[in-house]
């Protein structure tokens, strides 16, 4: 079919419109589906919904380029309008959480009513996306039709999904309600483990911030070195060694567990040649946090690095644990410096 300049320029308005509107909804979905994830445990469901996020991304990413490359930067009223309703829908999706924490008498319940939510979002896009293929097919743009199929193809996929979860859902709402079998585990939802792993975060950048204070790294070793039993130490079978042994292995521990071995040993055998070693080789690390630092991500860090840091990294692998890849680029950086 042949259309004359006008006749493209509207179709090329209308797809603009039916594009926007898509996008606004992948917008929307990516609220929910996130509110979604925060109040679902582990498990098949939310795995189902966390894949299901990333493609949501990746879609509204794909139909804004596509926009992108239709619109030209005219801005027509149409994009203008779906844009007005995309941030509707974020507002709904946000306020919309609340309320879904609260719904159903029980997490079984919650769960499965969000289920059967996607179940009406995922036929609502796939009814969109099929629109806008028609609507592509109609006018000739192959591109706009081909990038509808593809996306729906995922909804699709998504609901299926869900549809096959919906009788293990409400299997866990009768063993709740009607069998006081609750299944339902808050410790494991997604906004759980969040807060779990934020505070496992903080925990170690305090923990690399309280060790960049001078002496800090020997004393906290010494404290649990003093605690410990020999299963704890980083020497396997330390009690069982002989001191040329340990000697031989302690270069390749870090400051942490050299005073660990110290306060150890004192506390035992008190042999002066390992103590005496240990005293060798405790010294300031190059930077806090270095020995938890694997080969590539030190050379990392000596890509930006001067050549003073390049020679105390180079002094302190030579001491420790003497690995070939860092005192490379340590050379490598010295030599070019």
């Amino acid at each position: 079919m042949t259309f004359t300049a006008d006749q493209r320029e509207q179709a090329e308005r209308k797809l603009v419109q039916y594009l926007s509107e898509a996008h606004a909804s992948e917008m929307g979905l990516i609220r929910v589906l996130q509110s979604q994830i925060a109040m679902t445990p582990a498990g098949r469901f939310r795995s189902a919904l966390e894949r299901h996020l990333t493609e949501t991304r990746s879609h509204a990413d794909r139909v804004q380029r596509r926009i992108s490359e239709l619109d030209g930067g005219r801005g027509p009223l149409g994009a203008g309008l779906a844009v007005a309703e995309g941030a509707l829908a974020q507002v709904v999706a946000i306020s919309k959480t609340p309320l879904d924490l609260l719904r159903g008498s029980g997490g079984e319940e919650k769960l499965l009513k969000n289920a059967k939510d996607t179940c009406a979002t995922e036929a609502l896009e796939i009814a969109t996306y099929t629109a806008l293929e028609h609507l592509a097919r109609a006018v000739g743009d192959d591109r706009t039709a081909k990038l509808a199929a593809s996306i729906r193809a995922d909804e699709e996929a998504m609901l299926a999904r869900v549809m096959s979860e919906l009788r293990s859902l409400t299997a866990a709402v009768v063993g709740a309600e009607i069998e006081d079998d609750p299944s339902f585990d808050v410790s494991t939802t997604g906004a759980a483990q969040a807060v779990k792993k934020t505070a496992r975060r903080t925990r170690a950048t305090t923990a690399r911030r309280a060790r960049s204070v001078p002496g800090a790294t020997k004393a906290e070793g010494t404290v649990k070195g003093a605690a410990a039993s020999a299963g704890d130490l980083p020497i396997a079978r330390y009690d069982q060694l002989t001191a040329a042994e340990i000697t031989g292995r302690l270069g390749e521990l870090s400051q942490l567990d050299l005073a660990k071995v110290a306060a150890y040993e004192r506390k035992r055998e008190n042999r002066a040649t390992v103590l005496s070693r240990i005293d060798a080789l405790q010294g300031d690390e190059p930077w806090a946090g270095y020995d938890e630092l694997n080969v590539e991500q030190v050379r990392t860090a000596l890509a930006d690095a001067d050549d003073e840091r390049a020679a105390r990294v180079r002094t302190y692998e030579r001491a420790h644990k003497n690995r070939a890849g860092v005192l490379a680029a340590a050379e490598r950086e010295l030599a070019t410096a």
